[in-house]
Parts: C-alpha cells; structure tokens; sequence
C-alpha cells in the first residue's frame, strides 16, 4: 500500500480490507495513528532495512552505508521508518536495536571507554545512522545516499576525535 499511497492516504478501513480483518480489529491494535506508525516504522526497519550484525566501528560504517543505500532503493519506506522512528514511544518496550548493537560494538571495541563517553558515542552514532538523518539530509539539502554517508564519517570522526584514547576508533 506505501508503494501507492502516502502513509496518510491510507485509512483505518483500506487496512482492514487489505488484511481481511475488521476495522474494529485494526482499531483495537492501534488505537491512535501513532501507535499504527510507530507498529508500521519498527516492521519497515526489520524486514525492508534489516540491520547487519557488526562488532566493530570498521563493519558499523560498512553496515551505515549500506543502510543509506537501501533507504535511496525505497525512500517512501525509508520516510515512513523516519517518521515513525521521530515519535514518542507509544508502547511500554522500545524495540531499538540499533542503539544496543551499538552499544554492543562500543564495549567490543572499547571495552576501557567510561559510561559517559559510551552513552555519548552511542547516541552520535545512534542519530547519525537512522533513517531520520538520511530522510533530512534527502529533504533539506537533497543529498544522496554517499554524500549521506560521508556526512555520517565526518560527524562520527569528530565525535571519536574527543575520545581521550582514540586509537581503537582509528
């Protein structure tokens, strides 16, 4: 239906009839357009942009990459996950894999770095790395997915830049 419609063109009755469902169901999961959006972008993110596994900043760039890659492959979905990744939570558990692969990464690579610098590298890099940065740098300064990607390199060598040790991130 995306590949159709906008994410607001599609209404609480086209979902029911496209699962064959009733729209009573459909508003029993999702009472709210925000739950369905945040329900829709956590899907989009695992089965259009599913994230490599990565265990080092070198495999982290390359996975980086390829992500931009894929949102300028399908950008509607690509939009959807942005908005949907830019909300509230809605629900009791956030799915974030990404921020836990990350962190993940950081106690491999890094395992002497502090808790700030790690909660702050992961955030950087958490931000840098989602389909919210891709669809602004898209939309604000119409950059494609490489100029995206040297913009990630470029925030996250600063970033590591301020690490007292810096010569895992090299």
């Amino acid at each position: 239906m995306l590949r159709e419609h906008t994410f607001e063109d599609i209404s609480y009755l086209d979902l029911a009839e496209a699962t064959a469902v009733s729209e009573r169901t459909v508003y029993r999961r999702f009472p709210t357009r925000s739950h369905l959006l945040e329900a829709l972008a956590s899907w989009i993110e695992a089965e259009q942009f599913p994230l490599p596994d990565f265990r080092t900043l070198a495999e982290f760039r390359d996975a980086v990459h390829d992500r931009f890659q894929a949102y300028e492959r399908s950008p509607g979905c690509a939009f959807v996950a942005a908005r949907g990744a830019a909300l509230s939570p809605t629900t009791a558990t956030p799915s974030i894999p990404l921020t836990s692969a990350i962190f993940a990464m950081l106690a491999h690579e890094a395992p002497t770095l502090n808790n700030r610098d790690t909660r702050r590298i992961a955030a950087t890099a958490r931000y840098f790395a989602s389909p919210i940065f891709w669809a602004r740098m898209r939309t604000g300064f119409d950059m494609g997915a490489d100029e995206t990607f040297a913009a990630f390199e470029r925030a996250m060598l600063q970033t590591l830049a301020t690490v007292r040790n810096p010569t895992w991130a090299v």
